[in-house]
């Protein structure tokens, strides 16, 4: 490490890994941290160590930067993706060894890479899209923009696309479902209605169903069909109008033209012998013990 004079104690300062001159290239700006590598490989576990450890990943800081950039605007934010980058640059220095003779460059760039692709994969896609998938996504999306510029900005066919991109129809088409899979959409999105008469946009969630309360009831309906059916006319009417049609047990009096009460005691009997038939039913279906 360098030392410099400080202008204000008159003391020498660390100011930490040296720096290549720029030429232009864009990591010819990296540090020169070769000797401060083979420090870190010949000191024992400590605090020291982690110290030194970590300066080389500060000096080293502006690559990773740089190698996030490569993936904005792809649905995550510069900020976080520079927080990735660091954390691949921490496992780069953590995990390198100046023995093998490779530069730190290039052992530290595809380790940066790929952790990025690897947030991408993981923490980013709104439903679980294997990963063969992912790469089938990543050549159709390729291909589409290829194929976008020949054909003036329409909008290729699947057909095209799979040939571009040295695909079967079939795993174009798995691509493009692919495309539509990595964001999702917000219940509160405008989209068209469908009508033609009806020009303003509908909130997505306004065009999703509900749970229909019937389904509940189906089974049961489905269940007391027959011993329904083996009752007599009269109270398989009384029994409709009543749980059908909503009608009260005084109505139905005056419309079949007998008493309330009798109509409560047809009702009562009708439903007894309904049940009774179900557990009979259930009873031979399961067996005496029940199994």
């Amino acid at each position: 490490m360098l030392r410099t004079a400080d202008a204000t104690s008159g003391r020498n300062r660390p100011t930490g890994p040296a720096r290549r001159p720029r030429t232009g290239h864009p990591h010819d700006d990296a540090p020169d941290t070769t000797e401060a590598f083979r420090r870190l490989a010949r000191m024992p576990e400590g605090r020291a160590k982690e110290e030194l450890r970590q300066q080389i990943a500060t000096a080293w800081l502006p690559m990773a930067h740089r190698l996030a950039s490569r993936y904005r605007n792809r649905g995550e934010s510069l900020d976080d993706l520079r927080q990735v980058a660091a954390l691949g640059l921490v496992k780069a220095v953590t995990r390198y060894d100046p023995e093998r003779g490779a530069a730190f460059e290039s052992y530290a760039v595809p380790t940066i890479d790929g952790e990025i692709k690897r947030h991408f994969r993981d923490c980013l896609w709104s439903v679980h899209v294997p990963r063969r998938v992912q790469a089938l996504r990543a050549r159709v999306r390729a291909a589409s923009l290829e194929l976008a510029q020949e054909t003036d900005g329409r909008a290729p066919t699947t057909a095209e696309i799979a040939a571009r991109a040295q695909l079967t129809e079939q795993e174009a088409a798995d691509g493009l479902a692919a495309l539509e899979s990595f964001s999702s959409l917000s219940l509160d999105a405008q989209r068209q209605s469908g009508r033609p008469a009806d020009t303003l946009p509908l909130p997505l969630g306004e065009t999703l169903g509900a749970p229909d309360p019937a389904i509940e009831v189906v089974v049961d309906r489905e269940s007391v069909k027959p011993p329904l059916c083996r009752l007599p006319e009269r109270e398989r009417h009384i029994l409709y109008l009543r749980f059908f049609c909503g009608m009260t047990q005084s109505a139905i009096a005056d419309r079949l033209g007998i008493s309330q009460m009798h109509v409560s005691r047809l009702i009562a009997r009708s439903c007894r012998t309904v049940r009774a038939e179900l557990a009979r039913g259930l009873a031979d279906e399961t067996g005496p013990c029940g199994i």
